[in-house]
């Protein structure tokens, strides 16, 4: 198991819960402000994830040579998170939340102390993450390639098919209306059947104009599965929509998401107008 243990740490107001949420998104198991006398009770527990552990000034008895032991007797990595001062005392007065180091004093004072105090470990860090000019997207990205695991949160997409008579679903990020093709509601054959029928499937098919159009639409929506992951989203709505949501979007979603299946992509499907 990669980096079986992880241990974050680094200035107060600096994105440690970010980074600990980030790994948690990655398929790790989190605990913020974790003992560190602790560690050995919950290493000890059989875990199908890896561990990481939120550690700082706030922490039960803490102390940087005792974080310097259990790093090296645990094989842990250390994730050093930290931030220009002024940013800080910014963070710090526009949240108007006091510093733990510095319960009756300055901002400025506890920031001070807490970088004297911890930036001994700067130097065994295996990852320093500065996050002056930061987005939470960026730090996201730099935890996710460093720090990835088998149990990584992947990009789900969802899948709804609709009718355009009804209103489009809300929510949808991408919307798709493919009232251009042939409609088997005209068919007093299909008029009865759904999307999910092989007849209707058949018919639709049949349309010269739905192998062009599904081609360019996976084509046009492939790329973008992984830069909406790489921006640190999970959950994607594809919308397709005809006139009732009974046959051509139904099939239409059915096909994508046999698709999306083959492409090992995670998806649900789900047919809002089509009578059940």
């Amino acid at each position: 198991m990669k980096n079986k243990l992880v241990i974050v740490t680094g200035l107060s107001g600096a994105g440690m819960s970010s980074a600990l949420k980030a790994l948690e998104d990655n398929g790790y198991e989190v605990l913020d402000n974790f003992p560190l006398s602790l560690i050995d009770d919950l290493l000890e527990e059989k875990a199908d994830k890896p561990i990481a552990i939120g550690v700082d000034s706030r922490t039960r008895n803490f102390s940087v040579p005792k974080l310097k032991k259990a790093i090296k007797r645990y094989d842990a990595h250390l994730i050093f998170m930290t931030c220009k001062h002024s940013i800080l005392h910014k963070r710090y007065t526009e949240t108007r939340r006091k510093h733990p180091l510095a319960k009756d004093r300055p901002v400025e004072d506890g920031i001070t102390k807490e970088f004297e105090l911890l930036n001994p470990l700067l130097d065994i860090a295996d990852l320093v993450i500065d996050t002056t000019e930061l987005n939470i997207h960026d730090l996201r990205r730099q935890i996710q390639e460093s720090y990835a695991s088998e149990n990584a949160q992947r990009l789900t997409v969802s899948l709804v098919s609709f009718g355009f008579k009804n209103g489009v679903p809300r929510g949808s990020d991408i919307v798709m209306d493919v009232r251009f093709l042939k409609n088997p509601h005209w068919d007093k054959k299909l008029k009865a059947l759904t999307g999910q029928n092989s007849k209707v499937g058949k018919y639709i098919q049949e349309d010269e104009n739905f192998d062009v159009f599904i081609q360019n639409f996976q084509n046009l929506i492939e790329p973008l599965l992984g830069r909406y992951h790489h921006e640190g989203k999970s959950y994607l709505t594809i919308a397709i929509g005809c006139t009732g949501g009974k046959h051509r979007s139904v099939y239409t979603v059915e096909e994508l998401g046999k698709w999306l299946k083959k492409l090992k992509v995670k998806n649900n499907i789900k047919h809002r107008d089509m009578p059940v």
